[in-house]
């Protein structure tokens, strides 16, 4: 019998939907992407650190602007994962990969790597923001890219920094360096900078690990104003944090995929005791 969840009392209340559009559960047995749009899929995905295999056979299926966490215990495998997906892995020597990931339907491995990134950010544990203004850290990746000859620059930063919540707190000094910005607004800097060449995903590897919980829930308010408009892939320790914000979530140990459903579903009857033990807090 699956026990009770106490992680489930964070989860966020979703706005009712009409009663006209709500969508029917699957039939027994159909897969609940049967009527969904999948912007990123993995097929049978190994991943090797020289003689390490650090993934095994990993397959899953990404929806289309929604919220998917990946949660595990520490080294099962989940960072790896997600740099695999706009390939920063290769930036390490003696890496391979096996199998495909798809991004729209084509195989990234074949992509042009810089393209990618432009379509796939990213946005690591720490705040990293360059020892720049924070104008300049949003308008880096624009210039590097070329974009600034399509938008003004300064529309762009502003949409930018307005995207990512952080106008208000700083549309008055934005020359000022951005090293004297808190934790918390440094992380939505960081997004704010990968926002500004307008991806189609984001990834967040950990990104409220070092901050505290007010700066935290206005990392999680955004994602949930920014899944309208990109495909968010979120790797977290937190199982609060998985349950509030996540539409489908993946929980990985050893290197391998255990289980992948809808976050609901995940939380309350996980179909293996795996994944039943570190929710619970049994392991991990």
């Amino acid at each position: 019998m699956t026990a009770k969840i106490d992680t489930m009392s964070p989860i966020r209340a979703r706005e009712p939907e009409a009663q006209n559009n709500v969508t029917p559960a699957p039939p027994p047995g159909e897969t609940p992407f049967a009527n969904s749009t999948i912007k990123l899929q993995a097929e049978h995905l190994n991943f090797y650190y020289g003689d390490f295999q650090a993934l095994h056979g990993i397959s899953l299926k990404v929806k289309e602007k929604q919220i998917t966490a990946l949660i595990g215990p520490s080294g099962c495998g989940k960072s790896t994962f997600l740099r695999t997906i706009n390939r920063i892995s290769e930036t390490i020597r003696h890496t391979r990969v096996e199998g495909h990931i798809r991004l729209d339907g084509a195989d990234i491995l074949k992509m042009d790597v810089t393209s990618l990134r432009r379509r796939v950010g990213m946005v690591f544990q720490r705040p990293n923001p360059f020892p720049k203004s924070i104008f300049e850290n949003v308008a880096y990746g624009v210039r590097v890219n070329g974009l600034d000859k399509k938008t003004p620059l300064a529309e762009t930063v502003e949409k930018s920094l307005k995207r990512a919540a952080l106008w208000e707190e700083v549309k008055d000094k934005l020359h000022d360096s951005a090293l004297a910005l808190s934790g918390g607004q440094q992380q939505r800097l960081c997004i704010a900078r990968a926002l500004a060449v307008d991806p189609e995903v984001l990834l967040l590897d950990e990104p409220c690990s070092a901050l505290d919980p007010i700066a935290t829930a206005k990392i999680e308010d955004l994602l949930f104003a920014l899944k309208s408009q990109c495909t968010i892939v979120i790797v977290t320790h937190n199982m609060q944090q998985a349950a509030r914000t996540a539409d489908d979530t993946g929980f990985f140990l050893l290197g391998k995929l255990i289980e992948f459903d809808r976050t609901e579903v995940m939380f309350r009857k996980p179909s293996e005791k795996q994944t039943e033990d570190y929710i619970t807090g049994r392991f991990g």
